[in-house]
């Protein structure tokens, strides 16, 4: 019973997860867009005690759950695992647990993550958080590889039932891999989770996964356990060989709780109902008196009341040392928040180089909007213009980054701001985004089709939704001259309307370039 409920809550949790990379309509972010926000990464990185607090009690009453039920990426694994299990029935049995690696790269993630908050210019340090982040490279997963058929499959739904004058389906823009790195990322994320998954089922969780070390430290603790009955145990292995996490061992009836994520395959396997998740003080009974006297008579080295180990003491004081560095980030970066369309279809446009790159309205500024982002490309799939696609620059490597080639940022628009989970993009109204100022337009007279070819134009003046440009005679005395565009920089909010509609190739006559810190018009 218990298994078929962890296995229900998760079909539910994944299937919402992947709804919201998914679909392009935006109803899924309003029934699902809050399992975004209870993800612990995201949590953390947008000081959400609400949410922090209340997975940490979730895993001291029950332990990992969090890894079977709540994270999209684990639940991905655990998919992966079972269709592995059709194939070999006994791949899993008892590892020790590798606590020098776990530790060793929980370490380096709070130091990248360190490093990437308060060293201006640490991309690789960033991309190293952002490619360890669960939530976040599951997205990517989505984003980038399932994302583009399931709209090419909708495309072909709509082909077909226009045909049978219906109107149930309507087409999309199918994502184009502009870059390497955002083709590439997912790829191998999936390949990499997916070998691992199908030959020793959670072993990234246990090995890599800087939130399962974090939890697995605390489940340590928690009142509800798997316990093994040593009296009513006959030492099949049932238990062990269905054990996804390898943390049962079943000779010595022992469980590695770090590395249990309470999936309940143990209990639902074992015949002689010698195992139950039952709370710590009803657990002492479970191993017999007997069982402690015979374990000392075969072997009284391993008996159970042997002293810690000294790689346990080393484990403990790695993590309290790992945790400490995070809440110091944590409180500084919270101390530094408070002091701190389209008209018509327009191809083979060549995208400007920007001096300074565009972040998306509510993201304050870039250096804000860089340390804060995970790469989950959320925002990617929510906005309703392609504006928004990954970065394949190392800096900010799979962030999203906005360009003006397919659409441009519509005032009235605020769903980036609305999804994001982690406070990198935050939210605002329609109002304030209509005089939030992320850049300013720029002319080029050389590439303007007005001086170019002699032509009458003014498409940059009629789009502006500001008001900011305005045509001006070439030739004061002369009211029938050509009119060239004038840009007020005080009115200009960087839209990007200009840029999108300028009928100038290969370059925009006129584009935007980005602010490093986002002002008020």
């Amino acid at each position: 019973m218990l298994r078929k409920t962890r296995v229900a809550f998760a079909v539910v949790c994944i299937v919402s997860a992947t709804l919201l990379f998914l679909d392009f309509t935006g109803t899924a972010r309003y029934v699902f867009g809050w399992l975004a926000k209870i993800q612990f990464w995201p949590a953390v990185l947008a000081l959400n005690i609400g949410v922090i607090l209340a997975l940490i009690v979730l895993t001291l009453l029950f332990g990992r759950v969090y890894c079977s039920i709540v994270c999209p990426l684990g639940i991905f694994q655990d998919v992966i695992s079972r269709i592995s299990g059709r194939f070999n029935k006994r791949r899993f049995r008892y590892s020790p647990a590798l606590s020098w690696l776990r530790y060793t790269v929980l370490a380096l993630f709070v130091g990248a993550f360190s490093v990437s908050s308060f060293v201006v210019g640490a991309g690789v340090a960033r991309a190293f958080v952002s490619l360890l982040s669960p939530y976040s490279a599951y997205g990517r997963i989505v984003n980038g590889l399932l994302a583009p058929v399931y709209r090419a499959g909708n495309n072909l739904l709509a082909h077909f039932a226009e045909r049978i004058d219906s109107y149930a389906f309507y087409t999309v823009d199918v994502i184009e891999y502009k870059g390497v790195m955002m083709l590439a990322v997912p790829l191998v994320t999936l390949v990499v989770l997916a070998v691992l998954a199908w030959r020793n089922g959670r072993t990234y969780c246990n090995t890599i996964c800087p939130v399962g070390t974090v939890l697995g430290f605390v489940s340590n603790y928690s009142l509800f356990k798997i316990r093994i009955d040593a009296d009513q145990c006959n030492r099949c292995g049932l238990c062990e060989r269905n054990c996804k996490a390898s943390c049962i061992d079943s000779k010595a009836h022992t469980v590695d709780y770090s590395r249990c994520v309470s999936c309940m395959n143990c209990i639902d396997s074992c015949r002689k109902k010698a195992i139950a998740f039952v709370p710590m003080r009803k657990t002492r009974g479970l191993v017999s008196e007997h069982h402690r006297v015979a374990c000392m008579e075969v072997a009284p080295s391993e008996s159970l009341s042997r002293p810690r180990s000294r790689e346990g003491v080393h484990s403990r004081r790695h993590f309290f040392t790992a945790t400490a560095s995070v809440i110091l980030a944590s409180a500084v970066k919270a101390q530094d928040k408070k002091v701190d369309g389209g008209l018509a279809e327009i191809k083979d446009k060549v995208l400007p180089d920007r001096v300074t790159k565009l972040t998306p309205p509510g993201a304050i500024s870039a250096r804000h909007f860089a340390r804060q982002c995970t790469a989950c490309q959320l925002c990617v799939s929510a906005c309703p213009n392609h504006v928004l696609r990954p970065s394949d620059h190392w800096t900010t490597l799979m962030q999203p980054e906005m360009e003006y080639d397919r659409g441009y940022c519509r005032p009235e628009c605020t769903k980036c701001s609305e999804v994001c989970p982690t406070g990198a993009i935050r939210p605002i109204t329609q109002e304030v985004k209509t005089s939030l100022q992320i850049g300013h337009a720029v002319w080029v007279m050389e590439d303007c089709i007005v001086k170019r070819d002699g032509v009458k134009c003014g498409n940059c003046e009629r789009h502006c939704p500001n008001g900011a440009i305005t045509m001006i005679a070439s030739d004061p005395d002369d009211e029938d001259s050509l009119r060239f565009p004038s840009v007020d920089t005080e009115r200009c909010i960087g839209c990007g309307a200009c840029e999108y509609v300028c009928p100038s190739r290969p370059f925009s006559a006129i584009y935007v370039v980005g602010h490093e810190v986002h002002r008020s018009v």
